[in-house]
């Protein structure tokens, strides 16, 4: 088979939830590398919890999922997930620059120390985001948009196969919302698979499949059938302006 067209994550008949209470149901996808699928619905959807099973967080409540030809959660260095509320430890004077170290963390293991490589791969990370400027301030003093851009970059220190987004954009002006969508696409053209959890319907509009989620698939497919009247309605109780 052709590289570009193997199956990077598989999902049939996936039901996803927590304490075996199925959230979401019937989830079925085949994506490849390069592609972008967004998981659209407001909050409680589902959306977070297609997202943390995916990257191995909570474990199906039946169906089947692979990433990349292999269980959730045992490709560490392959995968990077960006949880929509990351954890800052505020209570410790970590900079910048340590939080977006963690991305390594896969990479390197308990006991081996950061390379040449790994730094630069650091501070390239931190630029690509716009947040290599404060790289040495406290995370604890940057404001929310800052804070994300951070964790982005910690997200882009991986260099993973697949990223998993959990609303990127949350907190960012204009300017940072471009930022990501550029950055998405230059990840796509490397052959990085994404996933995007968002509530935003123009993040929607680049995406090779769209979930539309509430509490169940209301619909699944390109953008401009997925996102469909009748489907947005049901989900927004809105249609999308014409």
């Amino acid at each position: 088979m052709n590289e570009k067209n193997r199956a990077t994550l598989l999902a049939d008949q996936l039901a996803v939830g927590y304490s075996k209470h199925p959230v979401v149901k019937n989830v079925n996808l085949r994506l490849t590398a390069g592609e972008l699928l967004v998981l659209i619905g407001t909050n409680g959807s589902g959306k977070s919890t297609i997202l943390k099973t995916m990257a191995g967080l909570i474990k199906p409540i039946s169906g089947d999922i692979e990433i990349l030809g292999a269980p959730v959660g045992s490709l560490p260095k392959r995968v990077a997930y960006l949880p929509q509320h990351p954890i800052s430890t505020h209570t410790l004077p970590l900079r910048v620059r340590d939080v977006v170290a963690m991305g390594r963390f896969a990479h390197l293991g308990l006991f081996k120390n950061p390379s040449a490589a790994d730094k630069k791969i650091v501070d390239d990370s931190m630029r690509s985001t716009g947040i290599d400027t404060e790289s040495d301030d406290p995370i604890r003093d940057l404001s929310g948009g800052q804070q994300q851009r951070t964790h982005l970059a910690q997200a882009l220190a991986r260099q993973a196969e697949i990223m998993l987004l959990d609303e990127p954009t949350a907190g960012l002006d204009i300017n940072g919302r471009k930022l990501v969508a550029d950055l998405i696409a230059e990840q796509r053209s490397r052959g990085v698979t994404v996933v995007l959890a968002t509530h935003e319907l123009k993040d929607a509009e680049s995406a090779n499949t769209v979930m539309l989620l509430a509490q169940r698939v209301v619909s699944i497919g390109p953008p401009e059938t997925a996102l469909g009247d009748e489907y947005l309605r049901e989900c927004f109780g809105f249609t999308q302006p014409h």
